[in-house]
């Protein structure tokens, strides 16, 4: 799968700082003589914990990041250690750790952690340096004038893509590290034999949409033909096929514990929703389903009283309409806990298309092509749009998660749900919904 390739860099740098941890204890049995290594398990706990910290505090975001500043990476590694140090001194103070576990020690905190975070700068340094420095695929992209300029906005628009340049008659000549073809190019004779000669000698030659897919992770509705992919295509369109039985299995078991586990936090939840205006505590919303079927979606409500006869309006950023107790429910993502029971019920999954309001999805089908076929699994309370695009408020941001929303269509999978689950539990750590 495409979105396999990204990481590999991540599990690189995190397999090194594993590693270095595991180093530093022998180094530290050997020097000190403790006996780190003869306590696995907790040491395996102890490395486990500073890489979820380094993941959390985005010390491997940094690696996709060669624009960020030398001191904004050291803080990020600093507050990783020091995030470390403080759970191992609250286990300590909780379950009074015996004397004889070394790593509750602070002299040896100090050691492997101020060790680690030197070892993982350099990691980090050296690897940015070599992404710098390794030579990028030049592509050159044959398009008509008309399409061109739609073709480059997708990339720019992209973090992290290295856009194509576009390839003049003239320089068709030049073999570039690749050609990139336009979907509605048409080849005279003499282009289809240049190009010929490229494929012959080893010039990667694709099309513009399997180059999207595979670079962007996203599919822009506006490069994709009209006739591209029927539902048929989709991996989930067999009925019977094991990874579906599989979703839906997960959704049923996941929903019914993460109800249960949840319960006390709902409940403190809907009292403070309650407290602060003696409104409705849920919100109860028509959404557009599977197949286009709508459902009565369920939230925690998050805005004040609305007049039922208003018409549906975007969320904007500091939308004053939002509560204090909804702006907190927000970024943690709690308010979208009810629909759990919207998953029991069969309406919605736990990872999928976003589902959307039927009053505006009449105007985004209008100027978005392919906007339908979001609608051919069924919805979710995360999704791939959610986890690597922001919140639509516009036109332009629905097309933009649009285009995830394809590809996960595209190329969905269990290991890409488990991906999105993951990702998703990073944001609500992080707080960093809206």
């Amino acid at each position: 799968m495409h979105w396999r390739k990204p990481r590999r860099l991540l599990f690189l740098c995190a397999s090194l700082d594993l590693s270095a941890c595991l180093i530093l204890a022998a180094l530290l049995d050997q020097t000190r003589r403790t006996d780190l290594l003869g306590q696995p398990r907790w040491l395996i706990a102890f490395a486990l914990l500073y890489l979820l910290f380094g993941w959390l505090f985005g010390t491997y975001t940094v690696l996709r990041w060669p624009w960020l500043r030398l001191r904004l990476v050291i803080l990020r590694l600093m507050i990783t250690a020091l995030a470390t140090m403080l759970v191992v001194a609250l286990m300590d103070w909780l379950f009074n750790l015996p004397v004889g576990l070394y790593l509750s020690h602070r002299s040896t905190q100090t050691f492997l952690l101020g060790s680690l975070t030197v070892w993982a700068l350099l990691v980090r340094l050296g690897l940015r340096w070599l992404g710098r420095h390794s030579p990028q695929r030049d592509w050159g992209l044959m398009a008509t004038p008309h399409e061109a300029p739609a073709i480059l906005r997708e990339w720019q628009r992209t973090p992290f893509a290295v856009t194509p340049r576009v390839l003049t008659p003239a320089g068709h000549a030049f073999p570039p590290g690749g050609v990139v073809l336009g979907s509605d190019l048409r080849l005279a004779p003499d282009q289809e034999h240049q190009l010929q000669i490229l494929g012959d000698n080893g010039v990667p030659i694709t099309t513009v949409i399997e180059l999207a897919e595979r670079e962007l992770e996203r599919l822009p509705p506006a490069l994709l033909p009209a006739d591209w992919l029927s539902q048929a295509d989709i991996p989930w369109s067999d009925t019977f096929s094991v990874q579906r039985q599989l979703k839906r299995v997960a959704d049923v078991v996941v929903a019914v514990l993460l109800l249960v586990v949840c319960l006390p936090v709902m409940l403190l939840a809907a009292l403070l929703i309650w407290l602060e205006d003696r409104g409705s505590v849920f919100y109860v919303q028509e959404r557009s389903g599977w197949m286009g079927h709508t459902f009565r979606l369920l939230k925690l409500r998050t805005m004040t009283r609305a007049d039922p006869n208003a018409p549906a309006s975007w969320t904007l950023p500091g939308d004053c309409r939002i509560t204090r107790v909804g702006q907190l429910l927000r970024r943690v993502r709690l308010d979208e806990l009810p629909q759990l029971i919207n998953v029991l019920k069969g309406d919605m999954s736990l990872i999928g298309p976003r589902p959307e309001r039927p009053e505006f999805e009449a105007e985004l089908e209008i100027h978005i092509p392919h906007y339908r076929k979001r609608h051919w699994m069924r919805p979710g309370l995360s999704g791939w749009a959610q986890v690597c695009a922001p919140y639509a408020a516009s036109l332009e941001e629905a097309e933009l998660k649009l285009s995830y929303d394809l590809y996960y269509l595209h190329n969905w999978s269990t290991a890409l749900d488990l991906l999105i689950l993951i990702k998703t539990i990073k944001i609500i750590l992080k707080a960093g919904g809206r």
